[in-house]
């Protein structure tokens, strides 16, 4: 009877210590009132709450809960919160964290702390490149595949002569960068760029060069809020009806969304999602758009994904222990409503199909958020490339 009884117990305490702390909390970082609050911030949180209602509330009997930190894009402000969140507040998992100097200082302290972090809505190569992490994966996208996704794409349709509006700092370069090598590749010809500085408020003088170059397509390598005004302003100058495109490197639905389809007509670009692609797409968006009055971004549609992955690499890791989890999460392919032909390699990126799109006319347009039209699938290894070799998780 006494060996049973101590069995039991051990067997009692054994499981008790699959779920630390008894409870599986998971913190959205995000942007609650900036500009990046649109495309991530609510959105992402009640994107991570429908996965965690749709997984049943519970993981291996433990409650599931959520946390919401507002880091103001400010990376010391994203550090604090997360440190305190891994140390005082037992968080296992952070999502989502807009802008990549914040994402990248909450890599840090996730490596510190080792605790786990997936990031949706930060774009460097560097999370899975020279800063790789088993701590840290990059779900959505990076810059390199919506550039050279985007160029690849773009070239192969004949848009073969470019002109680059190129925001003038690291994220901008790094577009018109891995763009340009792609388009030279394939036979292309970059006729020249222009670099405004970030929030630049008057772009005209810079599109009335692109214009004058007349080349077939005007990349927008520049994130908010210089592409969505440079997009405006061709549209105001005639960009469009004189024959050229523009291709983002970096839109969202949502900036379509706030231009309007008479400005952004036309328009191309790559996305990891769009929410009327499919049955699958349109009934989760459609739920999300009952909760949040507009429909989901690459971004938000991104953390419901990895949330809905965790949870199910606990259930089958039999533990929230973190780099367990993290090998079970690489051990299935993701294949949801999310991602096609998705599968998280050893360096922690997410690795799925990308859609290069075009906005849509007025006139083609036939009900609410039916803004793309899709042109080409193009394949997660194209994107994304080949590991990066100065990732010490890949193996040699």
């Amino acid at each position: 009877m006494l060996g049973t009884l101590v069995a039991a117990l051990l067997a009692s305490s054994a499981a008790t210590a699959q779920v630390s702390d008894d409870l599986v909390k998971i913190g959205v970082l995000t942007d609650m009132n900036g500009p990046a609050s649109t495309p991530t911030g609510q959105g992402s949180v009640t994107a991570a709450q429908m996965a965690i209602d749709d997984f049943g509330g519970k993981v291996l009997g433990k409650p599931i809960s959520v946390i919401i930190g507002d880091h103001q894009l400010k990376a010391d402000i994203g550090a604090g919160i997360a440190r305190r969140w891994y140390d005082v507040d037992q968080v296992d998992l952070i999502v989502d964290v807009p802008v990549s100097a914040v994402g990248l200082a909450v890599q840090n302290v996730a490596n510190e702390k080792k605790r786990l972090f997936i990031t949706h809505s930060t774009g460097t190569a560097d999370f899975h490149g020279k800063f790789c992490s088993p701590y840290t994966m990059q779900w959505v996208f990076d810059t390199r595949a919506l550039a050279v996704g985007t160029a690849d794409a773009v070239v192969k349709r004949g848009g073969d002569s470019w002109f680059f509006i190129t925001d003038d700092y690291a994220f901008g370069h790094s577009l018109e960068r891995d763009a340009t090598s792609v388009i030279t590749r394939n036979g292309g010809k970059v006729l020249g760029s222009v670099r405004p500085p970030l929030a630049t408020p008057d772009l005209s003088s810079f599109v009335l060069q692109a214009q004058a170059s007349k080349a077939k397509i005007i990349g927008i390598a520049a994130g908010p809020p210089n592409n969505m005004n440079e997009i405006k302003t061709g549209a105001e100058f005639g960009v469009f009806k004189g024959g050229q495109q523009m291709a983002a490197l970096l839109a969202l639905i949502t900036d379509i969304h706030s231009l309007g389809l008479p400005a952004a007509q036309g328009l191309l670009l790559t996305t990891s999602f769009y929410w009327d692609m499919d049955d699958k797409t349109r009934e989760w968006s459609k739920r999300y758009f009952a909760k949040m009055n507009r429909m989901p971004t690459m971004w938000q549609a991104g953390v419901y994904s990895s949330v809905m992955a965790y949870l199910n690499a606990i259930k089958d890791a039999g533990t929230d222990e973190p780099l367990k989890v993290a090998a079970k999460m690489r051990e299935k392919p993701v294949e949801d409503f999310f991602a096609r032909n998705g599968k998280l390699r050893d360096d922690n990126l997410m690795v799925h199909d990308l859609w290069l799109v075009q906005v849509k006319t007025p006139d083609e347009s036939k009900y609410p958020w039916d803004y793309y039209k899709i042109l080409a699938k193009i394949s997660g290894e194209d994107a994304f490339g080949p590991p990066d070799p100065a990732c010490p998780l890949v193996k040699k």
